[in-house]
């Protein structure tokens, strides 16, 4: 037995050494089991490729739900935009027409934003049409992308067949911008037009007003040589202060002209002196105290100011003449000391006149010498002619004061009636710019509900079912170590859904749409805004806060105005659309791009709510290798796909320019249909 087991182990082991048939046949054992795990790896390596074409199917499936977000995103942006835009521009027309010098450029602007509000609501239409359609033929276009994906896997030594299943397959969005009411601009825009008739009557008169301003003006101090402020610092001592001078209408007021002439009168009664020693020069002294006393008086509690809504002008004309003279007080008032002289009463200019010999009387008016009550001094030969003359020389010439204080009251009756005229115009105004804020408010009210929820078919992500055909292996692997092997049908599950990729200023949902839209049209979307788009693409871009963005906006606008000078109408309404703006309270909207990315299956089957889905490997062995048709693979496995698109390239939206024409926003099926079309 020894001997046996000796001579055995010397077949292999011969004097410490291997021997050559150890040799061969380690050889002979190495080979069989390379070619063995050959095959076997190659049998794992077609497994796996069933699994790389299920996750291949799930994410092209998940495409198509990211980009329906990203083209409803940039649907809701382009809408909200628009209407804003256009709300903001005719907000700023309305405050515009209140303004003289922008009324005419005013109107334009409420006539171009009326006409942006009106895009918006034909565009909202035409948006909420497509949309609807393009959310009804996801789970079709879901199931045919993965199809695609899917068959575009198979080789020439295996084939593919299965698809992609939105998850779940309704829609649970809700556009509130393009469900809602349109929003309205017949009354606003009824009203736009009657607060600029009011403005125009408005501004016209105005300029009435501030024409008799200015003369009223003119006369005081701004007339070039002889003014009532010239004339007084040439005739009185008044002082600067007393005598003050303006160089424009504008910072003038009528209390000036008036304080000055109370001043005026007040420094030459006080200084008031006989020019000579005879009577008649006593007399003419006499005629003017009377007068610049008068004048005081009428001159004391005179004002020019508003009461009760209207302006009011309570300046008196004084007389310039012997007749107007006669027409006043200074005619009718018994002023002046009387003697009986030779049996009758006898006016004097003053008890020291020399006529004045006899008793005295009892004071008597001017009057009474022209009544025959009394009769006039052979002396001083004082009566109602001295009176008159003082005035007459001062009012007939521009040397005198008087001509250019009468000037000045005549243009203040005019001015106080213009700027009635105005008030009048000012409530009527007022009126029309509450109403016309009213709708302001009512159109914008639409706007400021809830953003959109993006919710459609495929929110819980994309389930894909994916089955192999039968295989052989290779010639190449059948030798005499090892047979070749036959695989049969495989299958594989995958998933994807959408994790959002954080929003910057370069990588968001607008910018890539514009950024693709740029490649498509050859020129830089910037470019496009800039020129274009205008203030809506300034708050398109500005989606993602719009609050700020509003904000930026009616900053300018109305900032803009103010360069023409607001009044008190244009600043109330200025107030009112920008705190109307202001108001609405837009939340941030968050622009992260949604991309696609595989998840674990167990997730989406869960939510899938599909018949069976619980039996995944049931679901499998439905499938049929070698089918294209998405709804009939879908049907196998008891997924109805619902509608489904049949043109190549969809139309989602017309988005309209303000500059004319428009720019569609379309959705490419081309490379998602026509492959699997006949299939």
């Amino acid at each position: 037995m020894r001997r046996g087991f000796k001579h055995g182990i010397d077949l292999f082991i011969e004097d410490g050494a291997y021997t050559t048939l150890a040799a061969a046949v380690s050889i002979l054992v190495v080979l069989a089991l390379l070619f063995s795990a050959v095959t076997a790896t190659w049998s794992m390596s077609r497994a796996g490729d069933t699994q790389v074409a299920a996750d291949a199917s799930a994410l092209a499936g998940a495409n198509v739900v990211s980009s329906y977000h990203t083209a409803a995103t940039v649907v809701d942006a382009s809408i909200l935009s628009l209407g804003l835009a256009g709300l903001c521009v005719t907000g700023a027309g309305l405050v515009g027409l209140l303004i003289p010098g922008a009324n005419a450029l005013a109107h334009e602007t409420v006539e171009a934003g009326i006409r942006l509000i009106e895009t918006r609501n034909s565009f909202a239409t035409s948006a909420s049409r497509g949309l609807k359609t393009l959310e009804g033929s996801l789970p079709y276009l879901v199931a045919a992308n993965g199809t695609r994906t899917c068959a575009a896997q198979t080789t020439d030594n295996v084939s593919f067949a299965g698809t992609a299943l939105a998850v779940p397959r309704d829609s649970a969005s809700e556009f509130p911008a393009l469900e809602g009411d349109q929003v309205p601009t017949d009354r606003l825009e009824q009203e736009a037009w009657e607060l600029d008739e009011a403005a125009q009557e408005l501004s016209e008169a105005s300029q009435e007003t501030a024409r008799a301003k200015e003369a009223a003006w003119l006369a005081d101090c701004g007339r070039d040589g002889r003014n009532m402020q010239e004339r007084a610092a040439q005739l009185s001592g008044l002082s600067d202060a007393e005598n003050p001078d303006f160089a424009s209408s504008i910072t003038w007021e009528p209390m000036v002209g008036i304080e000055r002439a109370r001043a005026y009168y007040r420094w030459r009664l006080a200084h008031e002196a006989p020019e000579g020693q005879g009577a008649e020069a006593q007399a003419d002294s006499a005629a003017r105290r009377a007068f610049y006393a008068y004048a005081l008086e009428e001159l004391e509690t005179a004002r020019c100011e508003e009461v009760g809504g209207s302006m009011v002008s309570t300046v008196p004309l004084l007389p310039r003449n012997t007749a107007e003279v006669r027409a006043t007080r200074l005619y009718t008032d018994a002023a002046w000391p009387s003697t009986m002289e030779g049996g009758s009463l006898t006016l004097h200019y003053g008890a020291s006149c020399p006529g004045a010999r006899g008793a005295a009387g009892p004071s008597l008016a001017l009057a009474a010498i022209d009544s025959g009550g009394a009769r006039e001094c052979e002396v001083c030969r004082f009566s109602v002619g001295d009176l008159g003359k003082t005035p007459a020389a001062s009012t007939s010439i521009d040397n005198g004061f008087e001509y250019h204080l009468r000037e000045f009251t005549l243009a203040l009756d005019e001015y106080a009636a213009c700027r009635t005229r105005e008030l009048e115009l000012e409530r009527a105004a007022r009126t029309h710019a509450e109403q016309a804020g009213d709708s302001f408010e009512e159109a914008l009210s639409v706007l400021s509900g809830k953003r959109p929820r993006i919710a459609p078919p495929g929110r819980e992500g994309t389930l894909a079912l994916v089955v192999s055909g039968d295989v052989s292996s290779p010639d190449e692997l059948e030798n005499t170590f090892a047979d070749g092997t036959e695989l049969g049908r495989r299958g594989a599950v995958s998933a994807a859904v959408l994790a959002p990729d954080p929003a910057t200023a370069e990588n968001n949902v607008l910018s890539q749409f514009f950024s693709s839209l740029s490649s498509r049209s050859g020129g830089g979307a910037a470019g496009l805004i800039d020129d274009v788009m205008g203030l809506w693409g300034e708050l398109l871009l500005a989606y993602g806060d719009m609050g700020e963005g509003l904000a930026s906006l009616m900053d300018d606008l109305i900032g803009g105005l103010s360069s023409f000078g607001l009044g008190p109408i244009a600043s109330w309404m200025g107030e009112r659309v920008e705190g109307a703006v202001r108001a609405l309270g837009f939340e941030p909207v968050d622009l992260s791009v949604m991309k696609p990315v595989l998840t674990d299956s167990g997730n989406v089957v869960a939510r899938s709510g599909i018949p069976g889905a619980s039996d995944v490997q049931g679901m499998l062995r439905s499938l049929t290798p070698g089918s294209t048709d998405p709804a009939a693979i879908a049907q196998a496995v008891g997924y109805e796909l619902g509608e489904y698109l049949s043109s190549a390239t969809f139309t989602l939206a017309e988005i309209p320019l303000p500059g004319g024409g428009s720019l569609p926003l379309t959705v490419s099926l081309r490379d998602v249909i026509a492959p699997v079309a006949g299939g």
